[in-house]
C-alpha cells in the first residue's frame, strides 16, 4: 500500500486508545495503515471496575474487528491488550511489537479518561487518580518505554500525544480532564528537548470537540447539565467555531499522518489545534 507518505510504508506505530470503532484511535491506525504502516491496536480489553466500565473502553473483540477491517484493506495489523495504569503491561505492549514486527517507530499515545466530569466539590480523588493515571501518569510510561527502544534502534522516531482543546483552554466540570491535557504538552515539550538528539520527535495534537462515541456521550452529558437539547448544544458549538462544524475522526488522523511524516521531520516539541478556528493560541 501506499499514500500520501510513502516513507511511512513498513513504518510500525503503536496507537493506545484505539480499540473502538469510530474513535480517534481507530482513525489513526486506519489511515496509518493507509499509508502502509504495520500497526499496533492497543486498548485496555475487560473493564477494571467502575472508573473503566465495558461501555468506555475498547473491548477485545472489537479490538480484533478493528484489526480485521485494516487487514481486509491490504495493511498489516495486530491487537494487544494494555492497561495504560500497569507500567508492566505498557512494557509488554512494546516488547509483543517488537517481537511481531521487529521494532517501532511511531507512538500515538491516544488512550485517555474523558468521562469522568464533575464539579471540583463533587470528584473524589479516585475519580482525579483515575483521570490523571492514564492521561498523564500512562502516557510518561509509554513514551518512556518506547523511547527506549528507539534509542536503541538509533534511526529516530515520532511521538504524537493527543492532547485537546482542554490542554490550552478550561472548561467547568473538567478539572481532571484540563489538568491532565495541560499536563500533558509540558511532557510533549520536555519530551521533544530529551529526545531531539536521538532524532526522536514528540508533538501534540488539540482537537475541539469531535463526536465519536465519547463524544455524543459528552454531548449529551453537558447539554444536559445546561438544561439544552442536544440538538441546541450542538448547534451552539457549531456556532462558536469560525469552520462551522465540531471536528471529525478524519481531521485528526490526517494531523497526525503529517506529524508521522518525513514532512515534518523539523517539527517536534508543538502543540498543533486542530479545531476549525475555535481554539487558536
Amino acid at each position: 500500500m501506499q499514500g500520501r507518505y510513502p516513507d511511512l510504508a513498513g513504518k510500525v506505530a503503536i496507537i493506545t486508545g484505539a480499540g473502538r470503532r469510530g474513535g480517534l484511535g481507530a482513525a489513526m491506525a486506519q489511515r496509518l495503515a493507509a499509508e502502509g504502516a504495520r500497526v499496533v491496536i492497543a486498548d485496555i480489553g475487560t473493564a477494571a471496575g467502575p472508573h473503566l466500565p465495558a461501555a468506555a473502553i475498547g473491548a477485545n473483540a472489537e479490538m480484533q474487528a478493528i484489526v480485521d477491517e485494516i487487514k481486509a484493506c491490504g495493511g498489516q495489523a495486530m491487537a494487544v491488550a494494555c492497561n495504560m495504569l500497569d507500567s508492566a503491561a505498557i512494557k509488554n505492549l512494546v516488547a509483543q511489537t517488537e517481537a511481531v514486527f521487529g521494532g517501532v517507530d511511531i507512538l500515538v499515545n491516544n488512550a485517555g479518561v474523558g468521562y469522568l466530569m464533575k464539579p471540583i466539590v463533587e470528584m473524589s480523588l479516585e475519580e482525579w487518580d483515575m483521570v490523571l493515571g492514564v492521561n498523564l501518569r500512562g502516557v510518561f510510561a509509554a513514551t518512556q518505554a518506547v523511547a527506549i527502544r528507539m534509542i536503541k534502534q538509533g534511526r529516530g522516531g515520532r511521538i504524537i500525544n493527543i492532547a485537546s482543546q482542554a490542554a490550552k483552554s478550561g472548561f467547568g466540570m473538567a478539572s481532571a480532564y484540563c489538568a491532565s491535557k495541560h499536563g500533558l504538552i509540558g511532557l510533549t515539550r520536555v519530551s521533544a528537548i530529551e529526545l531531539a538528539a536521538h532524532q526522536i520527535t514528540v508533538n501534540a495534537i488539540c482537537p475541539n470537540h469531535v463526536t465519536t462515541g465519547l463524544g455524543a456521550w459528552q454531548n449529551e452529558h453537558f447539554a444536559r447539565l445546561q438544561g439544552k437539547t442536544v440538538e441546541q448544544y450542538l448547534a451552539e458549538m457549531a456556532a462558536r467555531i469560525p469552520l462551522g462544524r465540531p471536528g471529525l475522526p478524519s481531521d485528526i488522523a490526517n494531523a497526525c499522518a503529517f506529524l508521522c511524516s518525513d514532512q515534518a521531520q523539523y517539527i517536534t516539541g508543538e502543540a498543533m489545534n486542530v479545531s476549525g478556528g475555535e481554539e487558536y493560541h
